[in-house]
């Protein structure tokens, strides 16, 4: 498979819904804003973002995986590779079986994967359609999957989600290079 990315570095927008996402640049989720305590060194690479739009089919994800790659590769953050990988992998697994299948009639609406780059860190955001939150669960043993969330969670400084208007949400992970 081929891997296409494109970075746009774009001045902030206001509001922003599920039918049209793309981060401002600069954006940061507002429950992880004190990490960023520090304001940027002068060395500091200005803040940047790249976004994906995922087609709804489960070859997506691999395409997903490979469009972060490409784009910390840009940055010269190659060392979150693997990491950004797993949690792009299980966040846009959930949007395209959840989310999308819990917007079942606004199935034609994309799922967009940004990455934002503040310094060092770099937010991984997916936006679906679906109106369910996400939560952490405790599978039993023998159940399929379920445990996403917590490999996020390990994997990330914070993560979260928020709705957006006027249907549909945004998960989130900070990782920190």
């Amino acid at each position: 498979m081929i891997c296409v990315q494109s970075a746009h570095i774009a001045p902030p927008r206001p509001a922003w819904t599920a039918l049209d996402w793309w981060p401002p640049v600069g954006w940061w989720p507002d429950p992880a804003r004190d990490l960023l305590t520090a304001p940027p060194s002068p060395s500091a690479p200005p803040a940047a973002d790249a976004t994906f739009v995922l087609p709804p089919h489960p070859e997506s994800v691999h395409a997903a995986r490979c469009f972060a790659a490409g784009t910390l590769s840009g940055w010269r953050l190659e060392d979150l590779g693997e990491n950004m990988g797993i949690v792009v992998s299980e966040l846009a697994t959930n949007a395209i079986r959840h989310g999308l299948r819990l917007a079942a009639d606004r199935t034609r609406e994309p799922v967009r994967l940004s990455l934002i780059r503040r310094d060092r860190m770099v937010v991984c955001a997916l936006n679906d359609p679906g109106a369910g939150s996400p939560t952490l669960r405790d599978p039993s043993p023998l159940d399929v999957g379920g445990l996403g969330l917590h490999i996020v969670e390990s994997l990330s400084v914070r993560w979260g989600w928020a709705p957006l208007a006027p249907y549909g949400k945004i998960v989130w992970a900070v990782l920190r290079a």
